[in-house]
């Protein structure tokens, strides 16, 4: 059980560690490529960035205030794992959007544009960044706060993608970015970043959450079995078989896991049966409890 344990928390001190770099390109997309060019990105940063240029009021200032009410609405919902790692990815995005606009702020005030003259260089830049960083931050059941949020709940509920529903959310944010900056030009820039963010996020998720059958042949398919149904929390199928030439019967589990849970599995099955008999195999589409839902 020990060995589980530590297991456990190695799986959670890397949920933690991934989060931080999710977060950490998503700041960096905002500040060097977006803020610079009075972007307007969506989300909770989107409307950060507008109070910022209504007002002059810092993005983490508010930022952090409208996440700390989204996350009292969060935690009934969403549990407090969900809610533990969302409150760190809010706070290291306020730690670091004050961090880096203090590094890269010039002396006039304003942030330097490393696209130089290039809107919609930035812009792509931008998106692909913030998507990317937003999308390893999901991978690893957490949140950056503000609208992802909303966005969690409503995907815990309904088959819609999370890309998907951030759209419906930051296209509104978007628009109202006209009543600030009075420029079309920007609005549609927005737009164009929402859709390329949007896609990052949605072609680096689907390409995470691929899903592979394991096979396993083991004189220890009890505790194999337990070890994954304990700390992979997926389901094992155990078959009668037997061995043709031997004829001695042996059970066959079969497991259904999401492709990032490969290695973990994997190591469960090294430490309980290194001499164990495995193979994976990629599937086109699982549907049911923990997987995707049929679609008609």
């Amino acid at each position: 059980m020990s060995s589980m344990i530590r297991i456990h928390i190695w799986d959670e001190v890397k949920d933690y560690f991934f989060i931080s770099i999710g977060c950490l390109m998503y700041c960096v997309g905002f500040c060097l490529f977006l803020l610079p060019y009075q972007f307007i990105p969506g989300g909770c940063t989107g409307i950060s960035a507008l109070i910022y240029y209504g007002t002059g009021i810092p993005t983490q200032y508010s930022y952090f205030v409208i996440n700390a009410m989204l996350l009292l609405i969060g935690l009934k919902v969403l549990g407090f794992k969900y809610f533990a790692k969302t409150i760190y990815a809010v706070v290291l995005i306020t730690i670091l959007l004050q961090i880096i606009q203090g590094i890269l702020m010039q002396p006039d005030g304003t942030l330097p544009r490393l696209a130089n003259d290039e809107e919609f260089m930035a812009a792509v830049l931008g998106g692909t960044i913030e998507g990317t960083g937003l999308a390893i931050v999901f991978l690893n059941n957490g949140s950056t706060g503000g609208t992802d949020i909303i966005a969690s709940i409503v995907n815990k509920y309904k088959n819609l993608s999370m890309g998907r529903i951030l759209m419906w959310l930051d296209f509104a944010i978007v628009t109202s970015g006209f009543l600030v900056l009075q420029d079309w030009h920007k609005v549609v820039i927005g737009y164009c970043i929402l859709l390329i963010s949007m896609f990052m996020l949605d072609y680096t998720m689907t390409s995470a959450t691929q899903s592979v059958q394991f096979t396993i042949i083991s004189d220890k398919h009890e505790e194999i079995a337990e070890a994954i149904n304990t700390v992979v929390r997926r389901g094992v199928t155990e078959l009668y078989g037997e061995g043709w030439y031997s004829k001695h019967e042996r059970r066959v589990l079969i497991v259904m896991a999401r492709r990032r849970e490969s290695q973990q599995i994997f190591r469960l099955i090294k430490h309980t049966d290194n001499k164990a008999f495995v193979t994976m195999t990629k599937v086109v589409g699982v549907y049911g409890e923990g997987f995707d839902h049929i679609k008609t």
